[in-house]
C-alpha cells in the first residue's frame, strides 16, 4: 500500500504505533485521539515511533463518542483501522465495566457516522475485536467457526462490540473484525513481564497449565496489509499466531531466551490478592485461551513468527538489556 490516507482511530497505544512504523513511510497517517488525563493504555508509557515518518503522521482530537471536525478526514481515506477503547486492565466494578462497554460501541458508532457522511467513503474498515470472546478451554482449540459463547462481562462486551460494528450501514466500505490476540512487540505488555524478570518472578502464574494465544505485532501489521490486499476477504478474523503455547512454556521461552535461569511461581491465590493491589482482575492472566487463525490461513496468509522461540528472539533482540535485568 502506497500514497493512501491511514486513519487509525485510538492509535496512540502500542499497536498503534506499530502501524504507524509499518504504514508511515509509503502513506499519510491520522491519529484520532482523545486527551484523556490518566488514562491507562496498552502502551505502558512507550512512545515508539520512528523519527524518519513523524512529518507524515497527523494527530486529530476527537471524544471518540460524537460527531466532529475530526468527521471531515474520512472524505478520501483508503483505509480505517478502530482500535479505541478503555483497557480491561483494571478492576471490574459497575463503573469500570460501563466505561469499557460506552467507549467501544460509542466510538464505532461515531466511525460509522463519519463513514456514512463521506462523500468519498474508505475502501475498507477494519475494527478491533478480542479473542477474549471464545470460553476458557483446555481440551480443544476454537476458531471462527465457534459461536457456543459464554455468558459472562469479557464475552459480552466483546459481543456488543462485533454486534455494533456490524450494524454500521456502510455499504460502500468493506468490513472486516479483527478477534486480537495477546499482542507481543518490544513494548506493550512485554513490559510487566520484564518486570517480573527482574526481581525473580518470571515462573508460571496459577497452574501454567491455561493455554496462551498470542501474536507478534508485527504479523498484526502484515495481516492487515494482507486483508487490505485481498478484497474477497469480509467477515470476522483471528488474528492470533498458529503456535499458541501453555503459561507454562510461554514463561520457559521467556525466561531461556532473556538469559534467566530461574522464576519462581506465582500461584493462584498470589494473584488474586496481587490483582487486587495493582488494580486489575486475575481473568487476564488465568483465562486459558486457545485459539486458531483458521480464516486468514485459509486465504493464503503466512506468519514471519508462526513460533513463539521465533517471536521472542526478535522481541527481545529489540529491547535494551536493561528492561530484563537488574544489572
Amino acid at each position: 500500500m502506497k500514497n493512501k490516507k491511514i486513519i487509525i482511530a485510538g492509535g496512540s497505544g502500542f499497536i498503534g504505533q506499530a502501524l504507524c512504523n509499518y504504514f508511515g513511510m509509503d502513506n499519510d497517517i491520522i491519529i484520532l485521539t482523545r486527551k484523556l488525563a490518566h488514562q491507562k493504555t496498552n502502551a505502558f508509557g512507550t512512545r515508539s515511533v520512528s523519527k524518519d515518518i513523524l512529518d507524515r503522521i497527523r494527530l486529530v482530537e476527537w471524544d471518540g463518542a460524537t460527531e466532529g471536525a475530526w468527521c471531515k478526514e474520512f472524505d478520501g481515506a483508503h483505509l480505517v483501522i478502530n482500535l479505541a477503547g478503555k483497557t480491561v486492565n483494571c478492576r471490574y466494578n459497575e463503573k469500570n465495566k460501563q466505561e469499557i462497554f460506552d467507549s467501544r460501541t460509542r466510538a464505532t458508532k461515531a466511525i460509522g457516522e463519519a463513514i456514512r457522511q463521506a462523500t468519498d467513503p474508505p475502501r475498507l474498515w477494519i475494527n478491533a475485536a478480542s479473542a477474549t470472546i471464545y470460553p476458557h478451554a483446555l481440551h480443544e482449540p476454537r476458531d471462527e467457526q465457534f459461536t457456543d459463547f459464554a455468558d459472562d462481562f469479557s464475552v459480552r462486551v466483546c459481543q456488543l462490540w462485533e454486534k455494533t460494528f456490524y450494524e454500521q450501514r456502510t455499504p460502500l466500505t468493506r468490513k472486516v473484525a479483527l478477534r486480537m490476540a495477546i499482542t507481543l512487540g518490544a513494548g506493550g505488555v512485554m513490559i510487566p513481564y520484564f518486570n517480573l524478570l527482574k526481581f525473580g518472578l518470571g515462573g508460571y502464574q496459577g497452574n501454567g497449565r491455561q493455554m496462551y494465544s498470542w501474536v507478534h505485532v508485527e504479523d498484526t501489521c502484515r495481516m492487515i496489509d494482507w486483508i487490505n490486499d485481498h478484497p474477497e476477504m469480509e467477515g470476522t478474523y483471528n488474528c492470533s499466531s498458529p503456535g499458541p503455547v501453555t503459561n507454562k512454556e510461554f514463561m520457559s521461552v521467556l525466561r531461556k531466551t532473556t538469559g534467566h535461569r530461574f522464576g519462581l511461581p506465582a500461584f493462584a491465590w498470589m494473584l488474586k490478592i496481587g490483582a487486587r493491589l495493582i488494580g486489575t482482575e486475575t481473568e487476564l492472566i488465568l483465562k486459558s485461551r486457545w485459539v486458531l487463525p483458521t480464516r486468514v490461513l485459509a486465504s493464503g496468509f503466512q506468519f514471519t513468527y508462526p513460533s513463539l522461540p521465533m517471536a521472542m528472539k526478535d522481541i527481545v533482540a529489540q529491547t535494551p538489556r536493561r528492561r530484563y535485568h537488574l544489572f
